[in-house]
């Protein structure tokens, strides 16, 4: 069995790994495959789709309104699988889709890990699936198909249920920041970084990426000083909306990620 790309990075990458969100369709419907062909010419370690969705709970106000948009631009799972065809010929970092249940079990759960495999998605991210349903209905399929799941953890979680999270999860942990919706912003404090070092200090089986909360380079240094690197997602949304460049902005991180090695 070939390798998973989110392994061959993680064993090549220890600390730094910078992860970028986007939501699929958005801000046009057919922006996908530029904005991934420009994330990993930038430099970008690997990326993380968004399927929109009417009702993403654990979403902040700037993906939020990004789903919104997506769905109102025609954006659908099926759309998003026929702007992924042949992407290998293009994109060789891991792409992970992320998103919520529903839309996946309408789409059919055995047809969606068939597609992801078929156009070379390496992972999920489903924060509504329970743990005990993974176990019992969906391990195997995943297995099968050859796609890592990755799970949450947040600081509220206590360290019998991070260790039961992680040995669950295949390709990284995420770690929630903060007990909060995404986009939020201000420099990581004591009690947060605290929290990293705990994680770091367990000797988890995956790596952990710290998601929510990377608005600004500082915050993927003080992550990457930690753990193994960080997830930027409404930061990376706005600048899109405000067209900024991609390849300047995944520097920036780079860059502060270099300053505070």
């Amino acid at each position: 069995m070939k390798m998973n790309r989110l392994d061959q990075l993680f064993q090549q990458k220890r600390r730094g790994v910078l992860s970028v969100f986007f939501t699929a369709g958005h801000p046009n419907l057919n922006d996908t495959r530029r904005i991934l062909l420009e994330l990993e010419s930038a430099g970008a370690d690997l990326v993380e789709i968004g399927m929109p969705f009417s009702d993403p709970l654990a979403d902040g106000p700037t993906i939020q309104a990004s789903s919104h948009r997506a769905l109102e631009n025609g954006m659908s799972l099926q759309v998003l699988f026929r702007q992924l065809e042949n992407m290998r010929s293009e994109i060789k970092m891991p792409v992970v889709l992320m998103g919520y249940l529903n839309p996946v079990l309408q789409f059919g759960f055995e047809n969606f890990c068939q597609k992801c495999r078929d156009i070379g998605v390496d992972g999920l991210i489903l924060p509504d699936l329970p743990l005990w349903e993974f176990e019992t209905q969906y391990l195997e399929l995943l297995k099968e198909y050859e796609l890592h799941l990755i799970f949450l953890v947040t600081p509220q979680s206590s360290e019998a249920r991070i260790r039961q999270l992680d040995a669950a999860s295949s390709g990284f942990l995420y770690a929630v920041s903060m007990a909060s919706t995404t986009g939020q912003s201000g420099v990581f404090d004591e009690k947060q970084q605290a929290y990293f070092q705990k994680l770091a200090d367990m000797n988890l089986k995956n790596p952990v990426l710290v998601g929510f909360g990377i608005a600004g380079a500082a915050n993927f240094g003080i992550a990457s000083r930690h753990l193994s690197g960080g997830i930027v997602g409404s930061a990376f949304i706005r600048a899109l909306e405000e067209r900024q460049s991609i390849s300047a902005f995944v520097n920036q991180f780079i860059e502060q990620k270099n300053l505070s090695a």
